[in-house]
């Protein structure tokens, strides 16, 4: 049972639980109390042990129910068959050594898979086939096209070999009983192969979705198949938690830094010098204060949902987080991110301000006028937009006040590089008085820029 537990534990991470070594110990623990007699105690014990969400405990549950589900071998032989077969065996002379496997006792001259095969035990038959895929590693599968391999592999460790050798001699000295355990050998191959397939949706699945997230997280989100913008999305928010999972937490141990000599002398001057007490030099970090500037105009449509939902989970990673969208205006949205779950969020956003003709100098007006005194030599101030202004006046003047005020200025454009100065993009001009210029086009590069900023601050 324990081997059990330890493939379930990584079925369960195919799915997405996150299931760590303390709380694979803690499930072990469970279940031995609860036992595994009962299989309803065994799922509750496991999801009361593992699941940490409402949508773990759902995928917990389809998990257990699939990893727990034993297929059973196929009875294909018609009962016309089974009687004409029975009759050919009676009929068999009592000397043959196969002659007893017609009364339903299989002949002790046969292998044991066959004379399984022959009892037709539906719990020895499962049984055996759960040892075997144990024994050719069944866990190990990751592609749908090593299907074939581990259905040999299990085969062969139940004994296909003997089988075949008991089959020939069958097929000589008893046709009929020979025809019979063909049948059940057919199948058997059926339930060997629906043993895989169900190893295949339980531990290929994080191999699968690995793959088709490395896929989507390097993938251009302006090209964005819309049959993939949910995927996407969904990857964005994976990309959010390990944000605040990775930043939010405050640090439990602090570096004490450097030794402080002279305030260390001066704390034990009473005790003649000797150090009981200790001073340390602090490094003094500043408190973080973002102000992020969305750009979310028709030229941008296709990614500024995924710009949304980026700087909705900074409100969750940083405290003092100033946010602005805008298109032919700006307006500001702290509150709205703040207060709405991000489609919420980003539908009223769009609703108010997206999909406009893009014009950054009018926005970048509308900054300056209103809310240049959220900004202060600690802020980092962050841009995110394709820096296309329709050929109006860029207003460039204003982007170099607002970054002589704060103390970064970053822009993230979702363009190739080859493309910035060419038509109406205002790229190099705007460029000029940024501290650091990225290209975001993909999801990892997006998550890459905007971890980089927050760790500036931890």
């Amino acid at each position: 049972m324990r081997e059990n537990l330890h493939r379930f534990f990584r079925a369960a991470r195919g799915v997405g639980v996150h299931v760590s070594p303390a709380e694979s110990i803690d499930a072990m623990r469970a279940v031995t109390q609860v036992g595994i007699s009962d299989r309803t105690i065994l799922r509750d014990a496991l999801l009361l042990t593992l699941a940490k969400s409402q949508d773990e405990k759902l995928a917990l549950g389809d998990c257990f129910d699939l990893f727990f589900s034993q297929p059973e071998p196929r009875q294909n032989q018609p009962e016309a068959d089974s009687e004409d077969a029975s009759e050919d065996v009676d009929q068999s002379p009592s000397s043959s050594p196969a002659s007893e496997a017609g009364e339903g006792q299989p002949s002790e001259g046969l292998g044991p898979l066959a004379q399984m095969l022959l009892s037709q035990d539906r719990n020895a038959i499962a049984a055996a086939i759960a040892s075997a895929s144990g024994a050719a590693s069944l866990s190990e599968i990751r592609y749908s096209t090593q299907r074939g391999i581990f259905s040999s592999r299990i085969l062969d460790a139940m004994g296909l070999q003997r089988l075949r050798d008991d089959l020939e001699e069958l097929t000589a000295t008893n046709p009929a009983l020979a025809e019979r355990l063909r049948s059940a050998l057919d199948a058997l191959r059926e339930a060997v192969r629906d043993t895989v397939a169900q190893g295949l949706a339980l531990y290929a699945r994080e191999e699968a979705e690995n793959l088709r997230n490395e896929i989507l997280r390097n993938a251009p989100l302006a090209r964005i198949e819309r049959r993939h913008v949910a995927e996407m999305r969904a990857l964005i928010r994976q990309i959010a938690r390990r944000l605040r999972e990775r930043y939010s937490k405050p640090r439990k141990r602090q570096r004490r830094g450097h030794l402080d000599v002279r305030r260390t002398l001066r704390r034990n001057a009473a005790w003649g010098g000797i150090p009981f007490l200790t001073a340390w030099k602090r490094k003094h970090r500043d408190r973080p204060k973002i102000v992020a500037l969305c750009d979310v105009s028709g030229s941008v449509a296709q990614v500024s949902d995924f710009f949304l939902l980026l700087i909705h989970s900074l409100h969750e990673v940083v405290d003092d987080v100033h946010s602005f969208a805008f298109s032919s205006h700006l307006i500001e949205v702290s509150d709205i991110l703040e207060s709405k779950s991000p489609e919420e969020a980003m539908a009223e956003i769009m609703s108010k301000v997206g999909f406009g003709s893009s014009d950054y100098g009018s926005s970048l007006v509308d900054f300056e006028k209103e809310f240049m005194s959220t900004l202060t030599p600690q802020t980092t101030v962050i841009v995110l937009g394709d820096a296309r202004s329709n050929n109006l006046d860029p207003r460039a003047d204003i982007l170099r006040r607002i970054s002589e005020r704060s103390k970064r200025l970053v822009w993230l454009n979702p363009e190739g590089r080859l493309a910035w100065g060419f038509g109406d993009s205002e790229m190099p001009r705007y460029a000029t008085f940024c501290s650091v210029v990225r290209q975001c086009a993909t999801a990892q590069q997006l998550e890459r820029a905007v971890s980089d900023i927050v760790a500036t601050y931890q």
